[in-house]
């Protein structure tokens, strides 16, 4: 039996506000030592009065109207009963009956095939503390409970089960966050936990109205996780279904060692939470001045800005694509075009997509702490250089890579070493000579008609000169000599 894939991502996003949701305490706990950002509110102290953090409202707003959602003019927080201990109260204050965002939609590309996926709602709750699980041989486990966390503005956008693949579900995050990032609502930081995903899978028979049991995926931390938990969990339920065993609607976590999901427990309903609205917080009345003035805010999004690159700067669709997806790197890549307005921008997309990110990859590091080692205008001045024939491309590269080891400016790394591009015949015929001695079967497989020898043969006249000899004079002294006897 052929089965199709369902997909529903729940998404909760850290809002980046000066204070909590409901408190005065400063909401950037990352690097603050355990239970210092906490007050008789986010504690959970008895008798104490939570209150609205407008600035959370007006994110959320921002968000909801960024995915096409209509907005609430009536809105109110409920309490979200749970017996976990990373909660204060024993209860969670959230949105259920009345959330700020609805009726949404997000498009997604994926195979060149776009897809419009919706959005069930946008709202707004308070994030949980977070649990520290110690562990020792020969002794017993226990846990400690940080409480720097509880009560950060915690954004969850909920999308409708549209998705059909991991991959659509990877696309449709990296597009979510983005957005987010180019709001200025969130950091989108997964690894840090301040963008975090919850996936609902199932599978149905293809032509058939009815899924089988829905399954909730937790724990994943990238979008790697993601793919390869929701890639898991399609061939485990298919493989199960195909053995006739019954499926069992469940929450289960990803383990990333083991590249698995594990069952942790039953799947909650929504009944189980024992909803109820919040007394202590009135409802919010919504006006349609606000929303407007909010829309007016706006910034640039990611498709929009992708289209204009595209008209502005003449750059491939694919270029424009992967330069908006981050708005740092767009941000870096126009700081770096209004910094050296002679450099084209197909040459500065190519430098930024190539040889920079691989840096970025090879030292596990954004974008924002690449430009902290490499301005935009060191990096022109490098460009600058080697489009004067100053110093050849394999050199070019070996220097952004110590400008961003060093800090260095480029003048100054080609100054202290011999870096300059080689362009002196003699010099260069001397190499060719060397090279030919060394490699009697190359030369004997280019006369033999295996043209791709010559390749090979200027690639030991650059090694031989350390990778600065001018490689289409090398090329031409050493077709040359080769075929002149």
């Amino acid at each position: 039996m052929n089965f199709e894939t369902i997909i529903g991502l729940e998404v909760h996003a850290q809002l980046l506000t000066k204070s909590k949701m409901f408190c005065r305490c400063s909401a950037d706990y990352a690097d603050a030592p355990p239970n210092t950002h906490v007050c008789p509110v986010c504690l959970g102290m008895p008798g104490v009065l939570p209150t609205i953090n407008q600035q959370a409202i007006e994110y959320t707003i921002m968000t909801a109207l960024a995915l096409n959602c209509a907005i609430a003019e009536y809105t109110r927080f409920d309490r979200k009963n749970y017996p976990y201990p990373d909660l204060m109260k024993g209860y969670q204050i959230s949105q259920y009956a009345a959330p700020i965002g609805h009726h949404g939609w997000l498009n997604i590309e994926v195979n060149g095939q776009k897809r419009k996926v919706g959005i069930t709602r946008v709202h707004l709750e308070e994030d949980v503390a977070k649990l520290v699980h110690r562990s020792s041989p020969g002794e017993e486990s226990y846990s400690l409970v940080d409480v720097n966390r509880s009560g950060v503005p915690l954004m969850e956008i909920v999308g409708e089960p549209d998705l059909h693949s991991p991959e659509e579900a990877r696309q449709y995050l990296i597009k979510l966050r983005s957005i987010l990032q180019y709001l200025g609502v969130s950091t989108g930081n997964m690894e840090e936990g301040s963008f975090r995903c919850d996936a609902n899978i199932s599978i149905r028979p293809e032509d058939s109205p009815d899924s089988m049991a829905k399954v909730e995926v937790k724990n994943m931390n990238s979008f790697k996780a993601v793919y390869g938990a929701l890639e898991y969990e399609v061939k485990r339920q298919r493989r199960a279904a195909g053995e006739g065993r019954r499926l069992v609607q469940e929450t289960r976590g990803w383990v990333e060692e083991k590249g698995k999901t594990v069952s942790q427990r039953s799947k909650e309903y929504a009944h189980d939470y024992r909803y109820f609205p919040e007394p202590d917080l009135p409802p919010l009345v919504i006006s349609q001045d606000w929303v407007e003035e909010i829309r007016a805010k706006l910034s640039e999004l990611p498709e929009s800005r992708r289209d204009r690159f595209v008209a502005e700067y003449n750059l491939p669709l694919y270029d424009a694509n992967l330069l908006t997806s981050s708005k740092a790197m767009a941000d870096y890549f126009e700081d770096f075009r209004r910094a050296n307005v002679g450099i084209p921008a197909k040459d500065i997309s190519n430098w930024l997509l190539g040889p920079a990110s691989g840096i970025m990859n090879a030292n596990n590091c954004d974008v924002t702490e690449f430009s902290k080692r490499v301005s935009p205008e060191r990096f022109g001045r490098l460009l600058v250089l080697h489009s004067g024939a100053a110093v050849n491309i394999s050199t070019a590269k070996s220097m952004l890579e110590e400008m961003f080891n060093t800090g260095k400016d480029p003048d100054t790394i080609l100054k202290e070493g011999e870096r300059g591009q080689i362009s002196d015949t003699q010099e260069i015929e001397s190499a060719v000579g060397q090279v030919i001695t060394a490699n009697p079967k190359a030369v004997a497989d280019y006369k033999a008609g295996k043209t791709q020898s010559l390749t090979f043969l200027v690639g030991q006249v650059m090694r031989v000169t350390t990778g600065r000899a001018n490689p289409q004079l090398a090329n031409e002294l050493l077709r040359k000599r080769l075929e002149g006897g």
